[in-house]
């Protein structure tokens, strides 16, 4: 199996999982590919210098052939290693060593569990959808994607910004508002739930528009088909705005459109067999919680 390994920093309480994650795939004769600041990051701070076949420094350099991408971090880590894993078409796992880990669902007392199904190939893969944005500039180039939401914002300002949306070029609405926030099933458990936004269920098929601290009491967020496309015209005081794909920004002049649209593309997701998307409700969100229950 030839796997690629992407992360950030962690906490000292993990260095023993560090350890085990590396053991345990040279044990079982893997190919190991670690992205070059995470493995500097590892030998620096853990004086550990794993074994390993290769390394790799973006999205354009990952080795061929790979089987899966592990994703060691919080769900921040996990939104950036999207773009590695939809490049190279394979399925990632969230590793967690953060806190909250709604994506990264690995947590510390089922990492031994979870290697050893990963390795025998015990798992399903889930296709969550993406949302791309293009503009006449290409803004954001080849990294047009996004998992949880993309994210319209006044910037360096006080002042609220309009947010005009057309749905399959009819006009729908114009937000007056901080922001908007068009998000994924997937994100509809971050930023969007946040600001109010419902929950989605992944797969189907939808979209969330959810309006940032809106200056109409009437306007609520709402539900729409991932069919659609939506194109985005904003106004403001200032000359830009800013525009968000997950944890990439980009400053936009108030005069350049985005269009937004479902992605052909999808991001796998490896799903072990004893998680579901509701256990990760009631645990993450601390549902349940109930003397009744």
């Amino acid at each position: 199996m030839r796997v690629a390994i992407f992360g950030r920093k962690f906490s000292e309480g993990f260095n023993k999982n560090i350890y085990k994650i590396f053991e345990t795939l040279n044990r079982n004769g893997c190919e190991i590919f670690v992205f070059e600041e995470y493995l500097s990051y590892i030998v620096e701070n853990l004086y550990f210098t794993p074994k390993i076949a290769g390394t790799f420094n973006n999205c354009f350099t990952m080795p061929e052939n790979l089987d899966l991408l592990m994703s060691i971090g919080g769900d921040g880590t996990m939104l950036e290693s999207v773009i590695y894993a939809v490049a190279s078409d394979i399925p990632v796992v969230g590793i967690n060593s953060g806190r909250l880990g709604f994506l990264a669902q690995v947590s510390d007392d089922t990492l031994q569990d979870a290697l050893s199904a990963i390795l025998a190939n015990n798992y399903t893969v889930e296709n969550r959808a993406l949302i791309e944005v293009t503009s006449s500039s290409g803004r954001f180039g080849n990294l047009n994607t996004a998992l949880n939401e993309v994210t319209i914002m006044r910037v360096n300002t006080s002042s609220m910004i309009s947010v005009n949306v057309y749905i399959n070029d009819e006009f729908f609405n114009t937000y007056w508002a901080d922001g908007l926030i068009i998000a994924t099933p997937t994100g509809s458990t971050a930023y969007s739930l946040s600001a109010g936004g419902p929950i989605i269920i992944p797969g189907s098929g939808n979209f969330v528009m959810t309006p940032v601290s809106p200056h109409t009491l009437s306007v609520r967020p709402i539900v729409i088909s991932d069919d659609y496309v939506l194109r985005i015209k904003a106004q403001g005081r200032e000359n830009n705005y800013l525009a968000s794909l997950d944890y990439r920004q980009a400053c936009v002049p108030f005069e350049e459109e985005l269009v937004l649209k479902k992605s052909i593309k999808k991001l796998k997701l490896i799903k072990l067999h004893n998680t579901n998307f509701y256990n990760t409700l009631r645990n993450k969100l601390l549902w349940g919680l109930d003397k009744r229950n």
